[in-house]
């Protein structure tokens, strides 16, 4: 299985950390990954994106064209990589973030408000948490606990006692997807 992932936003919203976690955590389940980052001029409030690859094969190439999984934490994302994802792909929406609909039918569409479960976690900073734990509740491409034990080696030590708000809203993004399986996206 290979999963080729896009994730996007605005700098400031742990785009590059998400992408980061990902590709740690498939490293530490044996996984092929790769991991590119991209940053527009401006650090925070900029664009950010990463491409992250994790496969059971080698991986021949880091760049990715066209995504298997799309997640967007902001509507200039949406807009710019929307069309690029495979059909049948995944493209997960912050949803308070962005109104608009996915405009795709051969998409699968998981709609999510990241930035209100994030509160309720406790920050408003692990929005992308929420994303990821959808994610990961949709694809099963890593396991939790996994993802939980690389967030001491990936996020910054000056920043560590934040990994229980970052566990919970990797737990309540998990959690809110699988209840949301019923739903029609």
């Amino acid at each position: 299985m290979t999963e080729k992932i896009i994730i996007a936003g605005f700098g400031g919203q742990g785009i590059i950390l998400a992408g980061m976690l990902l590709a740690y955590t498939g490293m530490i389940e044996g996984k092929h990954v790769s991991h590119i980052p991209s940053y527009g001029a401006e650090m925070r409030g900029g664009t950010a994106n990463c491409s992250v690859i994790v496969s059971d094969d080698e991986i021949t190439s880091p760049i990715i064209s066209n995504p298997t999984t799309l997640i967007v934490m902001n509507l200039p994302s949406l807009l710019k990589f929307e069309e690029k994802v495979i059909k049948n792909g995944n493209i997960f929406v912050n949803s308070s973030l962005i109104e608009n609909k996915v405009s795709r039918d051969d998409v699968n569409t998981y709609y999510i408000p990241a930035n209100e479960l994030a509160e309720e976690a406790g920050s408003g900073k692990v929005a992308n948490m929420i994303m990821i734990g959808g994610f990961i509740g949709v694809t099963g491409l890593l396991k939790m606990e996994n993802i939980k034990e690389s967030l001491s080696a990936v996020v910054s030590r000056r920043n560590l006692r934040f990994n229980p708000i970052n566990m919970k809203a990797l737990d309540m993004g998990f959690e809110y997807i699988l209840s949301q399986k019923k739903a029609v996206y």
